[in-house]
C-alpha cells in the first residue's frame, strides 16, 4: 500500500510579519533533516523526517526565519510588477533564454497553431480571442519542451553513473515548480522551463537527475550537484530571476 505524503499549515511570527509556511511529511522519501524552500511564488515549503516531533520542526525554521523572510520577500518584488498577458501582436515572449515577439494573424478558416518565424513567435487563429492564442502557444510550448527535454536529459544523464538508463518523463504546466521527481523515479517537468536559456534546463535536469541516487536535499544531494555543476547556484539565481516572465499566464 502506497503512503501518501501528509501536508500541514503552520505559521510563525518574524517581529510584525507572521510567516506562513506548508509541513510536508513523505514516509516515501527519506528526508534526514529538516529543509527549507521558497517558491517562486513566495510560498514557504517545509521537509521534515516523518518521526520528527512538531516542536523540533517550528525550531528549525525560527532558526531560519531571516533567511526565509528575506526570500519571501525577493519573491513577492519579482511578482509585483507582473501583468497578466493580453494575448495580442507586439508582446514579448521567450524561448531558450532569447527574446520574441508574438505576432498574431487571423484567418477564419484557419485552425489556431503557433510557429516560429525569425524574430517572432506567430499565432495563426481563427478569432482574435486570448483562450485560442494561448491554447496554441502551450501546445508549441509543449512540442518544443519535449524535443529540447529529451536532448538536454541524454547530455546531461551520459556522465552520471548511478543513471544506469534514462528515467520516465512527464511533461505538466505548473505554476509554481520547474520540476519534480517521483520517490519512483518518474521525473516531472514544466514545458514553461523551455522558455529559459539552456543552463537553466540543464540545471534543473541534474537536479532532478541527483534525486534519483539522493531524493531529499541533504548535505549529500548538494555535494553531489556541486560535483557536476559547480555554478548551479549562479545558474539557480539566472533561473528565478526569470520568474515572473516564464510563469507569466
Amino acid at each position: 500500500m502506497q503512503v501518501t505524503e501528509r501536508v500541514s499549515q503552520h505559521r510563525i511570527a518574524y517581529g510584525d510579519e507572521v510567516i506562513a509556511f506548508s509541513l510536508r511529511r513523505q514516509p516515501s522519501r527519506v528526508v534526514t533533516r529538516v529543509a527549507i524552500h521558497v517558491e517562486p511564488d513566495a510560498r514557504v515549503m517545509v521537509d521534515a523526517p516523518d518521526a520528527a516531533p512538531l516542536e523540533d520542526v517550528l525550531a528549525a525554521v525560527k532558526k531560519r526565519v531571516r533567511w526565509i523572510s528575506q526570500h519571501v520577500e525577493a519573491a513577492r518584488a519579482r511578482l509585483a510588477h507582473v501583468l497578466p498577458r493580453e494575448y495580442v501582436s507586439g508582446e514579448s515572449l521567450h524561448y531558450l533564454g532569447r527574446r520574441y515577439r508574438l505576432k498574431v494573424v487571423v484567418d477564419a478558416g484557419a485552425r489556431a497553431e503557433a510557429r516560429m518565424r525569425g524574430a517572432f513567435i506567430t499565432v495563426t487563429t481563427p478569432e482574435q480571442a486570448a483562450a485560442p492564442i494561448k491554447m496554441a502557444l502551450d501546445a508549441w510550448y509543449r512540442q518544443r519542451a519535449r524535443e529540447v527535454f529529451a536532448d538536454r536529459l541524454t547530455a546531461i544523464a551520459a556522465p552520471l553513473r548511478w543513471v544506469k538508463q534514462l528515467p520516465q518523463t512527464r511533461l505538466q504546466f505548473m505554476t509554481v515548480q520547474w520540476g519534480s521527481c517521483s520517490p519512483s523515479g518518474r521525473i516531472t517537468l514544466n514545458p514553461l522551463l523551455v522558455k529559459a536559456p539552456r543552463e537553466c534546463i540543464d540545471y534543473v535536469l541534474l537536479h532532478e537527475l541527483c534525486h534519483l541516487l539522493h531524493h531529499n536535499h541533504s548535505p549529500k544531494f548538494y555535494r553531489t550537484l556541486d560535483r557536476h555543476m559547480p555554478n548551479w547556484r549562479a545558474v539557480k539565481e539566472k533561473l528565478d530571476n526569470m520568474v515572473e516572465e516564464v510563469f507569466r499566464a
